[in-house]
């Protein structure tokens, strides 16, 4: 592979492959928050949001790190009060004094913060608008982020336009990558680029990626402590020392804790700290379980991360289709791997996965995720092992077709256009519940 598809397939992934504290969406409101209020130039006296309701949804039931509270309230409260837009999806890092802070405003001014769904081609949008009365005149900020979690696409302070990136306030747009950003973003993937990628690259090319497992480690130690709804600490009391419940176990841990509120920063992939837990830690796990080596075990994890990330490419980054079926099809590409097989094997175990979990909706970000997680990683190794054994679905079955990457776009159009209306039954049962 040359060296300069090389370097545009590295910027993908480290792009891709960021640090985030918290559940990304209500991280990204409160970047937005953080933003629109530093325009401002003072306390805001009301903060409006109108969100997608992808993000909407993700936003309503997840832990906000370090609060003990659910929810964009607190979020927006701590956005307000100490946000740092500089800070990008680490904006809700903050010590316990801030946090404190962040209450007390919230319990003065709830009425000031407005939230609401707002109508939008974009799966990912984020508008909010900081007003205040300052010597009798009213002041107002406008801070928009569409497409990617800390991407700003419009910012307006009073009457004057800061910033338009090919997206009017209002207009409604489609949830892929823009087509005019630099062609590095853009390079075509396909299966096979990858695993050769993977496979093939230079080793100091691909050492950054180890940093995904102390981060992401790290929170699984606190989901073993006991935190959501404790299905890793749960799922490792009955273990019993068997490998694949240990690894999944462990992985799952690292969710519950994030859902939870954790205060740890996990590396996410593809604007989700969930899909960047379950691209990392099953690999390293059973890697380290297995005896391989340090540069294979390296080569596994780029290859899960990479591989999630061109599947949901074709997807959205947002959907009604939950994440964890990118993810857990990337790793069970990694186990294949790891397990010796070849590039073949590891399209086997993917065209798998996509006729077994497939269907997996997104109900939203909350401790639950961490069910899901497990399911997607059990089926992983179940197909993984089939795979490594020659077996694979006909291309008869379902989604699948001879061609892995043609497989892999059916997945994406049943996520990005068959699951439309899916994703609107989901938001109504959500927010008419009457409990």
């Amino acid at each position: 592979m040359e060296k300069e598809v090389r370097e545009q397939i590295k910027d993908i992934l480290q792009h891709e492959v960021l640090l985030a504290t918290g559940c990304t969406e209500p991280g990204a409101v409160a970047l937005c928050v953080a933003k629109a209020v530093e325009m401002l130039g003072c306390e805001p006296g009301g903060v409006r949001l109108r969100l997608s309701k992808n993000v909407f949804k993700n936003a309503m039931g997840v832990g906000i790190p370090g609060t003990g509270m659910i929810g964009l309230p607190i979020a927006v409260a701590m956005a307000v009060t100490h946000g740092d837009s500089s800070r990008g999806l680490e904006v809700l890092t903050m010590p316990e004094g801030d946090i404190a802070d962040a209450k007390r405003w919230l319990a003065n001014h709830g009425d000031a913060v407005e939230i609401g769904v707002k109508e939008s081609g974009d799966k990912l949008y984020i508008e909010c608008m900081a007003s205040a009365e300052v010597g009798g005149e009213r002041r107002e900020a406008v801070a928009v982020i569409a497409k990617r979690h800390t991407n700003f696409v419009f910012l307006r302070k009073d009457e004057r336009v800061l910033l338009d990136h090919h997206i009017g306030l209002f207009q409604e747009q489609d949830n892929d990558d823009d087509p005019k950003e630099d062609n590095k973003q853009r390079i075509e993937l396909s299966a096979r680029m990858v695993y050769d990628y993977a496979t093939t690259a230079p080793v100091e090319e691909l050492e950054f990626i180890w940093d995904t497992v102390k981060y992401n480690d790290a929170a699984s130690e606190c989901g073993l402590e006991g935190m959501g709804l404790h299905t890793g600490q749960i799922l490792m009391e009955q273990s019993r020392g068997d490998m694949v419940h240990t690894v999944v176990a462990r992985t799952v841990a690292a969710s519950d804790a994030r859902m939870d509120g954790c205060t740890k920063p996990v590396y996410s992939n593809s604007g989700s700290g969930n899909q960047g837990i379950c691209c990392t830690l099953p690999v390293y796990y059973y890697g380290k379980a297995r005896g391989c080596g340090d540069e294979q075990i390296m080569r596994a994890l780029t290859m899960s991360h990479l591989m999630s990330i061109y599947i949901k490419r074709g997807i959205g980054r947002l959907s009604a289709l939950c994440g964890i079926v990118n993810a857990t099809m990337g790793v069970s590409a990694a186990l294949t791997y790891l397990e010796g097989g070849s590039f073949e094997q590891t399209g086997y175990a993917m065209k798998n996965m996509i006729n077994t979990i497939a269907g997996m909706v997104c109900d939203g970000a909350k401790p639950s995720c961490a069910l899901k997680m497990s399911v997607g990683l059990y089926s992983a190794f179940v197909c993984s092992e089939l795979a490594v054994h020659g077996r694979v679905v006909d291309s008869t079955d379902g989604l699948s077709e001879s061609d892995l990457d043609c497989s892999i776009r059916n997945l994406g159009r049943l996520g990005k256009e068959g699951m439309n209306q899916t994703d609107d039954c989901i938001l109504d049962i959500m927010t008419h519940k009457r409990n």
